[in-house]
């Protein structure tokens, strides 16, 4: 019997495998990325502790008012740039980078550039 494709569990495994390389220091943390149908989501993550430092997503009070659509480039961007502004406060400028499994095109590319034009650097 043939095993069904399941798309979720396919970006799972390829996170599993990326993971055991990217880690992230109280220096240079993981910034990572999930996306669902309806919101994309980032955190600012040390690994050695175990602690997210910063997170934004399309919830945040901050964006609902601005985003005509939570699920769409746009809103990708401004979550990025709320990310990349609330580390730059907490002192974080180089952080490394996690997709999470996805591809990097669409809505984690503007997420990433987002961040960028806040100031990370990775």
């Amino acid at each position: 019997m043939l095993k069904q494709y399941n798309r979720n569990e396919e970006r799972k495994k390829r996170h599993r495998r990326v993971r055991q390389k990217v880690y992230g220091t109280p220096e240079r943390p993981r910034l990572n990325v999930f996306r669902s149908n309806k919101h994309i989501y980032a955190q600012v993550i040390n690994d050695e502790d175990g602690r997210t430092i910063v997170a934004a997503s399309t919830l945040d009070k901050e964006l609902k008012d601005k985003l005509t659509s939570t699920a769409n480039k746009e809103a990708a961007r401004l979550v990025g740039q709320l990310v990349g502004k609330r580390a730059l406060e907490k002192g974080i400028d180089k952080v490394v980078f996690d997709r999470g499994g996805y591809l990097y095109h669409g809505k984690v590319k503007e997420l990433a550039e987002g961040a960028r034009e806040a100031g990370l650097e990775f």
